[in-house]
C-alpha cells in the first residue's frame, strides 16, 4: 500500500489557466440534493459557477451528474407502485427533465450552452457505439459546450449488474476514457481517501495522494450504507483504478468545499490525488499492439503518408490511402502498410471498409459527397494509432 497522510490544506493562489487541458467532473448524489429527497440548488449553483469558470479559463469540461430521481421525488412525493427498479424508472423519467431545465438555467446564466447525453452499456459496449458515443462528446467540446452526461435509468432494467454502469463513478471512468480526459473529478460528500470513516473516528487522516490502488487501498474502503445513491468510496477506488491505468489522473474531493473545481484543475492539493499508472499514449498502444482487437482489414499507403505516419506528424487522411483490402467495419483496429507489404502500424479505422473504398485517394473535405455522411476527416486518427 503506497500512500501518503496529509491533512492540511492548501493555501496557493488559483491558476488563472487550468492545468488540465480537459476534465471530467462527476458530482454525486450527495453533492447535489439534500439528504437524496431533492434537489440542493444552492449546491447546484455553486457547482455550475465552478464549471463554467473553468471552462471560461479554457477547460474542456464534461459533467456527469447524478440528481434525476431525487430530482422526480420533488413532485411525485408518494408514487402509486409497490416498489423496486419500476420506481426509480419512473421518477428518473419525471426528473430527468427536472433536471437538465435547472442546469440549462444555470449554465445559461453564466453564458455557457450545455447538453445533454444520456448512456446505457449498450450503447457504449460495441466498437460503433463507442466511437458514435466518442465522436459526439468530441463534437460538443470542440464547439464549447459543455455535455452533461447521466445514465439513462429510464431505459435500464436491471439493478447492480453488468448489464449497466451500476453507479456514476463507473460511468464517470468510462467517460474520461472515451474522451481522452487528463483529469476525472470525483465530487462527494467526503474530502477524499481517509484513514477510517472521519464520521465514525475523529482521528481519521486524510489520505493525500495514493499511487496504486491496490488491495490494501481497497480495504481502507468501509463498506458504502447510503441507501439513496449507488456509489461509495469503493466504488470511487474502482473508477480511479480504472481510469488511472488508461493515463488519467483522479481527484476525490468534497464537492461543497470552495474552490473545489478550480483548485484540482489547476493542480492544487484538494482531497486525494490518485496519478495515472500510465500515459494515454501508453495505455493505448499497448491495447493497439496487444493484437486482441485486430482484424485482418489492411489499409494500403503511399510514401507521402508512410512518412507522415513513420514521423508522427498527423493523423492518416483517405487521401493517402492506396488499397483497402479485407473486410472490416468502423472501429475494427485494421493495418496501415506500405505497398510492399511492410506493416507501417495499426489503428482504429474510422470508416467501414466499403466506405473506405469509396473514399480511398480522395481529399477529406470530398467524403460527404462520396459517402452522404461522414464520421470525420481521418481514416485513422493519430490517437488511435500505434506506429510500428
Amino acid at each position: 500500500m503506497d500512500i501518503m497522510a496529509n491533512s492540511s490544506a492548501t493555501t496557493k493562489q488559483h491558476n488563472p489557466l487550468p492545468a488540465y487541458r480537459r476534465v471530467v467532473v462527476k458530482a454525486g448524489t450527495n453533492v447535489l440534493t439534500s439528504d437524496g429527497a431533492r434537489l440542493d440548488r444552492v449546491a447546484m449553483t455553486t457547482l455550475v459557477g465552478e464549471v463554467a469558470h473553468a471552462h471560461r479559463a479554457g477547460a474542456q469540461v464534461v459533467l456527469v451528474t447524478s440528481g434525476a430521481v431525487a430530482a422526480g421525488r420533488e413532485v411525485l412525493t408518494k408514487p402509486n407502485d409497490a416498489g423496486g427498479v419500476g420506481v426509480e424508472q419512473m421518477l428518473a423519467a419525471v426528473g430527468q427533465i427536472r433536471l437538465m431545465h435547472a442546469y440549462q438555467d444555470m449554465f445559461g446564466e453564466n453564458g455557457v450552452v450545455v447538453a445533454q447525453a444520456l448512456l446505457t452499456h449498450a450503447d457504449v459496449e460495441g466498437r460503433r457505439g463507442y466511437l458514435n458515443v466518442r465522436n459526439t462528446l468530441e463534437m460538443l467540446l470542440a464547439n464549447g459546450v459543455v455535455p452533461i452526461v447521466n445514465e439513462n435509468d429510464v431505459v435500464e432494467t436491471e439493478e447492480l449488474s453488468e448489464t449497466r454502469f451500476g453507479d456514476n463513478d463507473t460511468l464517470s471512468a468510462l467517460v474520461a476514457n472515451i474522451v481522452d480526459a487528463d483529469l476525472l473529478l470525483l465530487l462527494s460528500d467526503v474530502g477524499g481517501l481517509y484513514t477510517a470513516d472521519p464520521n465514525r473516528d475523529a482521528g481519521a487522516e486524510l489520505i493525500a495522494r495514493v499511487e496504486r490502488v491496490d488491495a490494501d487501498i481497497l480495504a481502507v474502503a468501509e463498506e458504502h450504507r447510503n441507501r439513496s445513491t449507488r456509489g461509495g468510496m469503493q466504488s470511487k477506488l474502482l473508477a480511479a483504478r480504472r481510469a488511472t491505468a488508461a493515463g488519467i489522473d483522479v481527484v476525490v474531493a468534497r464537492g461543497h468545499e470552495p474552490g473545489v473545481v478550480a483548485r484540482a484543475v489547476g493542480r492544487e492539493a484538494v482531497g486525494t490525488l490518485f496519478p495515472a499508472t500510465a500515459t494515454r499514449v501508453e495505455s493505448r498502444k499497448r491495447w493497439l499492439l496487444s493484437g486482441t482487437a485486430e482484424s485482418s482489414g489492411v489499409l494500403v499507403i503511399d510514401d507521402g503518408a508512410v512518412a507522415a505516419v513513420r514521423q508522427q506528424t498527423g493523423s492518416l487522411l483517405p487521401a493517402g490511402v492506396r488499397d483497402v483490402r479485407g473486410n472490416f467495419v468502423r472501429g475494427d483496429v485494421v493495418t496501415v502498410a506500405e505497398a510492399g507489404g511492410e506493416r507501417v502500424a495499426v489503428g482504429v479505422v474510422n470508416y467501414d471498409a466499403e466506405e473506405m473504398r469509396a473514399i480511398q485517394g480522395a481529399k477529406s473535405s470530398a467524403i460527404v459527397g462520396l459517402l452522404g455522411h461522414t464520421y470525420g476527416a481521418e481514416a485513422v486518427h493519430r490517437n488511435n494509432m500505434a506506429v510500428l
